[in-house]
């Protein structure tokens, strides 16, 4: 287990990092700081560095915070979605078994780690868990 802080960094000399591009960019799976180089490594490893840019990796905690997230979103989603269809339509309960959980299922595998990514994002915007301040990689 690596020894990082939980709390953020706060050096006070440390430029403020946009938020909102830095979700943006783990949404699309691309590194937090450059926005160029992949972050992911295969379908949810998230890579130690940089390719382009140098910025290290490691020091995120994702941990099972994006499965719940996506699990949260993708069930409120296909819960009214399940209601919808099957007082329109009425089907067979286990036809709607069949769909629904193929559908639920592409959406968490789709959802997950564009969310893993932007928990990434959120980490190194706050600096935290040893995302500290190294101006030679800040964001551009």
């Amino acid at each position: 287990m690596r020894d990082t802080p939980i709390a953020p960094d706060m050096t006070a000399d440390a430029p403020e990092r946009d938020l909102r591009r830095s979700l943006l960019r783990g949404w699309r799976r691309r590194c937090p700081s450059c926005g160029a180089g992949p972050l992911m490594q295969g379908y949810l490893t998230v890579r130690e560095g940089c390719a382009v840019c140098g910025e290290e990796l490691h020091h995120h905690r994702a941990d099972d915070g994006p499965a719940w997230a996506t699990i949260l979103i993708t069930g409120h989603i296909m819960a009214p979605l399940m209601l919808t269809v099957y007082e329109m339509f009425r089907p067979e309960g286990w036809l709607m078994a069949l769909v629904f959980s193929g559908l639920f299922t592409l959406m968490a595998l789709y959802l997950l780690p564009r969310i893993k990514g932007m928990f990434v994002g959120l980490q190194w915007a706050r600096r935290m868990h040893g995302f500290g301040a190294e101006p030679e990689h800040e964001a551009r």
